[in-house]
């Protein structure tokens, strides 16, 4: 029998509120770095029927171009959804103890705020070409969901070679 291999999946996706101010830093040799914790709450009806909620506290690390976005827009309270992987950490402190942390090493994150949203889009370019707005097609408004075709063979999730 052919020996079996587990894929090697390092995903999360998590939305929350930041609960302090980020904290950024750069490395020796410059590279931009943010660290932020949030708080992902669950609520459940518990077995008498009452309802509970359960906080989660995560730390969040974005990292290069990311890292500086967050520290233009995010603070205390932002609500954001985070992508990523996570990591582990160990590094031993003053006194000498080992410590060890578990955080999600950001990929993406979207930034839920009204207001957040609006900084990025005042700060956008303004200015407007009036050609290529030209190539832009129309769109048919009377399109039934019967014309529309869909080929899913384009789709590509990154694994089709994955074997188990």
């Amino acid at each position: 029998m052919a020996e079996l291999k587990m894929p090697d999946i390092n995903n999360t996706l998590i939305a929350g509120k930041l609960t302090n101010d980020p904290m950024f830093r750069k490395t020796s040799n410059g590279t931009p770095v943010i660290n932020f914790h949030i708080a992902s709450n669950r609520k459940y009806k518990d077995n008498s029927g009452i309802w509970r909620e359960n906080v989660c506290f995560i730390g969040i690390v974005a990292w290069h171009k990311l890292a500086e976005t967050c520290l233009e827009i995010l603070k205390k309270g932002s609500s954001v959804l985070v992508d990523g992987e996570l990591q582990s950490r160990i590094w031993r402190n003053e006194d000498g103890t080992t410590r060890n942390v578990v955080e999600i090493r950001a990929r993406r994150i979207q930034f839920l705020d009204r207001k957040s949203t609006k900084e990025i889009e005042e700060n956008a370019p303004t200015e407007t070409n009036e050609e290529d707005t030209t190539n832009i097609p129309e769109i048919e408004q009377n399109t039934s969901s019967e014309d529309i075709q869909v080929d899913n063979t384009d789709f590509d999730f990154g694994y089709q070679d994955l074997q188990i």
